[in-house]
């Protein structure tokens, strides 16, 4: 099985929802659906499908977190340095348009792309890792060819 990067905070914030599915919403849906049985006939009883759909996703959840942290390979970004890889903070700036940007290369579990945790199998991170600062790169995006600078690589 192939080995999944996660930051330490990643693995953190993964950790942290699958204690607060454990120990808060899992209770509750299982009061919600006790609560639900006792109104009687479960075949036309929507507060019942409802709890029964949420416990689904529940389980499903924690099931998908503990595969994760299974696999996962935690790394520390604040002990690697030179070139982006796994970890770096960079900030570029798009050469067409002078917008400058933040980003995080993470793992997939961690990646949310509107606070700046790249995923790492993106095409931007994939064209940026092994760069330096100063050096320019091309990516294909579905709205065009962007290029854009490296400004800074910072490893935190």
């Amino acid at each position: 099985m192939e080995k999944i990067p996660l930051t330490r905070a990643g693995a953190d914030k993964l950790e942290t929802e699958m204690k607060h599915l454990k120990s808060v919403e899992r209770p509750a849906i299982i009061k919600a659906i006790a609560e639900a049985r006792e109104l009687g006939d479960l075949k036309e009883n929507a507060e019942y499908h409802s709890a029964r759909e949420k416990q689904g996703f529940i389980e499903g959840r924690i099931k998908e977190i503990e595969a994760v942290m299974s696999r996962a390979d935690i790394m520390d970004p604040a002990k690697l340095s030179g070139t982006i890889k796994f970890g770096a903070t960079i900030e570029i700036v798009d050469e067409d348009t002078d917008e400058e940007k933040t980003y995080q290369i993470v793992g997939e579990p961690e990646a949310d792309i509107e606070n700046g945790k790249l995923n790492i199998k993106s095409p931007l991170a994939r064209a940026l890792i092994g760069k330096d600062e100063g050096d320019s790169v091309e990516v294909r995006t579905p709205g065009g060819t962007r290029s854009y600078e490296i400004l800074s690589i910072k490893f935190v």
